[in-house]
């Protein structure tokens, strides 16, 4: 199978995995938030890892980025990436208080329950597509320079391989008025990533 690109019914299928791990996202962050939250998938591609970094802006763009683990019978990373002013509106909106500078306790505590969230709903969709069991790690955080937040992450990955990338955007009621975006990303070990891309070549999720 070619793991370069994905057919446009790959990218359907692995949209919809998507857009339903996103809804039960979603609906858990309403009960965190208190209001109605909606999370939309925008886009779906498959990219080099190489190219994260313009992605998000450049070596020097300032992010949030956190990250965990794949467990279960496959491999991988989450990485889920803001903005660093997207983080800032979101912390406002979790708080409900000034955002601390620099990220105290609390606003650690509740970025990684974002990230947490966010990876627990998508391995559900996901591993229910794939007929399998999947869990995150623990997340964990890292704030600074997106240089500095992916460079662990490239040299264990050898700064080659693909990436697939989920585009995901928060819509709120009044409480979170603006659009905030995110990377979503899932680095695959090459079994997992055939094994998603296999399943998504299948056919739609049931």
């Amino acid at each position: 199978m070619n793991l370069s690109t994905l057919s446009p019914a790959q990218l359907d299928t692995l949209k919809e995995v998507s857009n339903i791990g996103m809804g039960h996202a979603a609906t858990a962050l309403s009960r965190m938030l208190n209001t109605r939250i909606d999370l939309r998938v925008p886009r779906i591609a498959m990219i080099d890892i190489g190219d994260i970094l313009e992605l998000v802006g450049g070596a020097e763009a300032e992010v949030a980025g956190i990250r965990l683990a794949m467990n279960g019978p496959t491999r991988g990373t989450l990485l889920l990436i803001f903005p660093g002013d997207s983080a800032r509106g979101l912390l406002a909106r979790l708080l409900v208080a000034p955002v601390a500078d620099p990220l105290d306790e609390m606003g650690v505590s509740a970025l990684k329950e974002v990230g947490n969230i966010l990876a627990s709903a998508y391995l559900v969709a996901l591993g229910g597509f794939l007929g399998l069991s999947l869990l995150p790690s623990v997340p964990q955080l890292a704030w600074d320079m997106a240089g500095a937040v992916l460079d662990q992450i490239f040299g264990e990955l050898g700064g080659t391989g693909r990436a697939l990338l989920v585009e995901t955007e928060f819509h709120g009621e009044a409480s979170l008025p603006e659009v905030i975006r995110g990377h979503f990303l899932i680095l695959p070990d090459p079994a997992t990533l055939e094994a998603i891309l296999s399943g998504a070549a299948g056919g739609r999720p049931a």
